[in-house]
């Protein structure tokens, strides 16, 4: 299995919509890529984060912080 393969697959794996060999496929090469395990670990992770659906709370100084910086990296994108 190469990483387009399983990146191809995540979906699915998650969903556990996969028969039983290409699990086995998809698992060894979780096993054996360092890259595609980071991938599907901060996909875990991410997904954690939206199931637990919670509400954030930044202090002000950090919402400005934030906002600052997304601007300026719009900014930044509008310029290439």
């Amino acid at each position: 299995m190469t990483c387009t393969d399983f990146l191809s697959q995540l979906t699915d794996y998650f969903d556990g919509q996969i028969d039983a060999e290409l699990l086995a496929e998809v698992q060894g090469h979780i096993a054996e890529c360092h890259h595609c395990h980071v991938v599907l670990d901060t996909t875990k992770q991410t997904i954690e984060v939206y199931r637990d659906n919670e509400i954030y709370d930044f202090s002000p100084e950090l919402q400005s912080r934030l906002h600052a910086t997304i601007m300026s990296r719009c900014r930044e994108v509008k310029v290439r």
